[in-house]
């Protein structure tokens, strides 16, 4: 775990400028609403509201990111009003949860908006039972909420934009589908379900912070399709949680909410949320619960009781989300991790055409593109294939089957991002080369054969002496391995019935 964030690569340093900036954007946000008179209620408020501006609004393009942005107070000001004005009605005000819980879910059909926008109106009903808002301060934390967005903006599209630097990002679409094959309609199903039981039995292991059980399934859900990747998730939840509890005792509770330190340390967790994850969801919630428990100590609550109580929420919230997913429509970890497999393995096809193409002179033809359709989709194979790689998994045979397709997959991308870099500098052998043209064919027939559930030869041509002709032959290699474990000799798929 150690390794997995501090030897990760940070291509760019994408990672710690995203990290940097989110402290200074955070920071000016609760500096803004302190300078506007507001609480610290309204100051937690709007430092929250600015945090998800800067971390969940994922949109492809600046222009979609700016759009979003803007977009947030619609999706959450109405709903932070409902849970001050249902505060004092707990019937209406649970039901009125499982809604926003069951509709922000849903909203992912609509893609990396229809996400942040579900993400932002769950946590706003979320932070008013934290800070237990109440009628008299909802136009306090509307206005902190809007100031803070407002402030999250400046910094993100005018002070520190290096996304205009960047090539759009390329965000794969999630599973197609109608009604209930679709999988965001299974998942708004299984989170209120399993939202559902986290009330109810975070309720009667505490009447006051019944809501981080519900919180706890929620963000299980998020970012995963599968029944396998949603139990991982909650596992890793659960880890970071204890850890996060472990730091919290020596760190949050010694502070006793004193003022420069807990900015510091603030500061810190914000900085380590950021950073790690992209890499890792056990770090992040980490950081997470060290943030949680400043945030309480500078309320004044904070004591070991509460974080062992946060513990036992969090629990609760995990085997929510389990038991939703495992009897409520479950959808299986094998039809996900195909399914991305399958468009990882056509997207090969598709920058091999582009690149023989761009080789043979094409006008227009341009391989980068899916080059980084690729790496998102390959990141989203790593994802499915999670479970199966897990240290916990018992299936041995399977693990070792799902890290060769890794592997190989990995051996995939390294070459077609060989044969790019061929491509893009334009090498005038190989424009004239025609093994390359027969060598792409063969590439393409065995994708096709991959994709359609045929046997594939596994022999491949003699290595060529040139730079496009030896990556073209490293994939037709890597695709001839990749026929075993994808199928194994029953004739089962990489995971199971």
């Amino acid at each position: 775990m150690l390794k997995r964030v501090f030897l990760a690569p940070d291509p760019g340093r994408i990672r710690l400028r995203f990290a940097a900036r989110a402290v200074l954007g955070i920071g000016l946000a609760v500096v803004v609403c302190a300078l506007a008179g507001h609480s610290l209620t309204g100051a937690v408020t709007g430092g929250l509201a600015a945090l998800l501006a800067l971390f969940t609004v994922t949109d492809p393009t600046v222009r979609g990111q700016a759009l979003t942005t803007a977009l947030l107070p619609a999706a959450g000001l109405p709903v932070l009003a409902a849970a001050a004005l249902l505060h004092d009605h707990p019937v209406a005000r649970d039901l009125a949860f499982l809604a926003v819980v069951g509709l922000g879910v849903y909203a992912r059909r609509w893609g990396p908006r229809g996400h942040s926008l579900g993400v932002f109106a769950f946590m706003m009903y979320f932070a008013a039972q934290f800070l237990q808002a109440r009628t008299e301060q909802l136009a306090e934390v509307s206005a902190s909420v809007l100031l803070s967005v407002l402030t999250a903006a400046a910094v993100r599209f005018g002070l520190w934009c290096y996304e205009r630097r960047l090539p759009p990002a390329v965000v794969p679409p999630p599973p197609a589908g109608t009604g209930l094959a679709r999988v965001t309609t299974r998942q708004a199903i299984q989170a209120t379900t399993g939202a559902g039981f986290a009330l109810v039995m975070g309720q009667l292991v505490s009447g006051q912070r019944w809501y981080w059980a519900v919180g706890a399934t929620w963000w299980v859900f998020v970012n995963t399709t599968s029944r396998g990747e949603t139990l991982v998730r909650g596992f890793r939840r659960v880890l970071g949680t204890v850890i996060g509890i472990g730091l919290a005792l020596f760190v949050a509770v010694p502070a006793h909410g004193d003022g420069p330190l807990t900015a510091l340390v603030v500061a810190v967790s914000v900085f380590g949320i950021f950073y790690t994850a992209a890499v890792s969801y056990t770090w992040m919630m980490l950081w997470v619960t060290v943030l949680a428990a400043m945030l309480y100590g500078l309320l004044g609550v904070l004591t070991p009781g509460l974080l062992a109580l946060r513990l036992v929420e969090t629990g609760v919230g995990a085997l929510g989300a389990a038991l939703a997913v495992a009897l409520v429509l479950p959808v299986t970890t094998h039809s996900v991790t195909d399914a991305w497999i399958q468009r990882a393995l056509r997207c090969v096809h598709a920058c091999t055409a582009q690149t023989a193409a761009r080789l043979a002179g094409t006008a227009g033809a341009d391989p980068a593109p899916t080059v980084a359709e690729l790496e998102q989709l390959l990141a989203r194979v790593r994802l499915s294939v999670a479970p199966l790689v897990h240290p916990l998994n018992p299936m041995l045979g399977r693990k070792r089957r799902a890290r060769r397709v890794l592997g190989l997959l990995d051996d995939c991308a390294r070459e077609i991002r060989g044969l790019v870099a061929v491509a893009v500098a334009g090498d005038p052998e190989a424009s004239h080369d025609a093994r390359l043209a027969a060598a792409c064919r063969r590439v393409e027939a065995a994708v096709e054969a991959l994709t359609g559930g045929r046997d594939l030869a596994a022999r491949t041509a003699p290595a060529g002496t040139g730079p496009a002709l030896a990556h073209l032959h490293g994939l037709e290699s890597a695709l001839a391995e990749l026929a075993a474990p994808l199928r194994a000799p029953s004739g089962s798929p990489l995971v199971g019935a």
